[in-house]
């Protein structure tokens, strides 16, 4: 009796429409992937999957109304069946061990060639975890050290506008005069990330300039220029 793997149906969720479109042309091309909806943000994304009921969803972390891992936890919560592979450029701890913990089956990043992700689509369908390289070692050197996992990242808060406790140390970093690629080498995070997250603070605290910035953080008290905190 013939194997064969039956047609795996996608919903894509990402907040940017051109990156959504990119995806779907190069995943269409697979004869065994179906795109059956596509989110621009996280409530989008757990509407559709309640409604579409796909066998997997490609889930970005960061989008607008609800980010990607409460996403992940609402849908894992009430469809545990259905598979959620992230697709995200951010590769830092926090965001990778939070939508593990929320229950995601699959991490990669977005500079992956468009094989692996087709190979890792496939493998979350089939119940078997897909993980970027970067993040098999992250979490391998998570329990061979014997640590906790981190804190879930957060995106809600009444303090400091909205900033993550990421953000916030970033912005920190960013007041003590570091660069991009300082402060990566220091948190173990790329420079790619640095500047998405500099870029989510910039638009939280509705500035353009790292200057600004660090200017509206002094003035309300939550960090001191050259501080060696």
């Amino acid at each position: 009796m013939s194997m064969e793997p039956s047609e795996i149906r996608l919903i894509l969720a990402d907040d940017h429409a051109v990156v959504r479109s990119g995806t779907r042309e190069l995943l269409e091309q697979q004869p065994d992937l179906k795109i059956i909806g596509e989110a621009s943000d996280g409530e989008e994304a757990v509407q559709l999957a309640s409604t579409l009921q796909p066998d997997v969803v490609v889930m970005d972390v960061r989008m607008p109304r609800l980010n990607g891992i409460e996403a992940t936890r609402r849908i894992k919560a009430d469809y545990p069946k259905i598979r959620i592979l992230v697709l995200t450029a951010h590769d830092d701890d926090e965001y990778v061990f939070a939508l593990l913990q929320a229950g995601a089956n699959g991490y990669l990043l977005k500079t992956a060639e468009i094989d692996e992700l087709v190979r890792a689509i496939r493998t979350v369908a089939s119940g078997q975890p897909a993980l970027a390289p970067e993040v098999t070692g992250k979490v391998m050197q998570q329990f061979t050290s014997g640590k906790t996992l981190p804190e879930v990242v957060t995106e809600s808060s009444d303090n400091f506008d909205g900033l993550t406790d990421r953000e916030l140390g970033i912005l920190k970093l960013v007041g003590k005069g570091l660069s991009n690629k300082q402060i990566g080498k220091q948190l173990f995070i790329s420079d790619r990330t640095v500047q998405a997250h500099l870029s989510n603070i910039f638009s939280k605290l509705s500035v353009n300039t790292r200057t600004e910035a660090v200017m509206h953080a002094v003035r309300r008290g939550w960090i001191t220029t050259g501080s060696n905190e």
